[in-house]
């Protein structure tokens, strides 16, 4: 007999209880885009369907929620709950010891000025953060980044200086590198060069600084859909540390 109950606590989480004892939770979060991510932890096997019905039947549609790809078990309660794979993904483990790199911040191409984002012009940032995405989108497209550096919707993209470095050549602004300091480890969640800058030199010499500013341990790579190809190949050069591959899904 199935005696779990769920009961939503604020907007934001779920609990499953059986006979007054929590057995599981759900949780929600919204990304900068706009996007609702779900989240799903049980100590009762039946109660994760519970749950996740009723995150659906709470929430508007689509909800996302991350999966890793040899988690087969937890793959396969988020298909039963509806949820199918929206797109893979990899994440990277990067060491900051340029020691171990190989990429040293002392070295930039010739004419090329590395500057913190607190130093540097806000206006020109942003024309170039806005120059960058107009490439992508051109290109890949803007929806194979990760969501880390995704706009909000139907409003100005958000534009922190301070996790920013910027390389400016002849007084021209020409890649950034900006790092998301997200818990227990920091994050790139973007490099990125002007499609007339590339094959210079530059977007290494922002990842060599951006190291520098996360020495405090390990960095992670942003993900990255497995389409954007140009992106693959730059992350798999780069890293020092084996994949973890995700899965991305959405209930619609």
């Amino acid at each position: 007999m199935d005696t779990v109950i769920i009961n939503r606590v604020d907007e934001t989480r779920w609990q499953a209880l059986d006979d007054g004892r929590v057995v599981g939770h759900g949780d929600v979060a919204q990304r900068p885009d706009g996007r609702l991510f779900v989240s799903i932890d049980v100590w009762r096997d039946e109660a994760f369907g519970r749950l996740a019905a009723a995150i659906l039947a709470d929430l508007p549609a689509p909800l996302h929620t991350l999966v890793g790809e040899a988690d087969l078990g937890l793959k396969s309660r988020w298909e039963q709950a509806g949820f199918t794979a929206g797109r893979r993904e990899r994440e990277y483990v990067l060491p900051t010891d340029p020691r171990e790199t190989g990429l040293d911040p002392s070295r930039t191409p010739a004419g090329v000025r590395i500057l913190p984002g607190t130093e540097a012009d806000e206006g020109l940032l942003r024309a170039l953060h806005r120059a960058v995405r107009e490439e992508a989108e051109a290109g890949a497209g803007w929806r194979t980044m990760p969501a880390e550096v995704l706009p909000r919707p139907n409003g100005p993209v958000p534009l922190d200086p301070s996790r920013f470095t910027v390389a400016v050549r002849d007084g021209a602004y020409v890649g950034l590198v900006r790092v998301a300091p997200v818990p227990r480890r920091a994050r790139i969640g973007l490099v990125a060069v002007r499609a007339g800058e590339q094959r210079r030199g530059i977007g290494r010499a922002l990842l060599a600084h951006a190291l520098v500013v996360a020495r405090c341990g390990r960095l992670g790579l942003g993900r990255g859909d497995e389409s954007n190809t140009a992106r693959s190949r730059c992350s798999r050069a780069s890293a020092h540390a084996g994949p973890a591959a995700t899965w991305s899904s959405c209930a619609t």
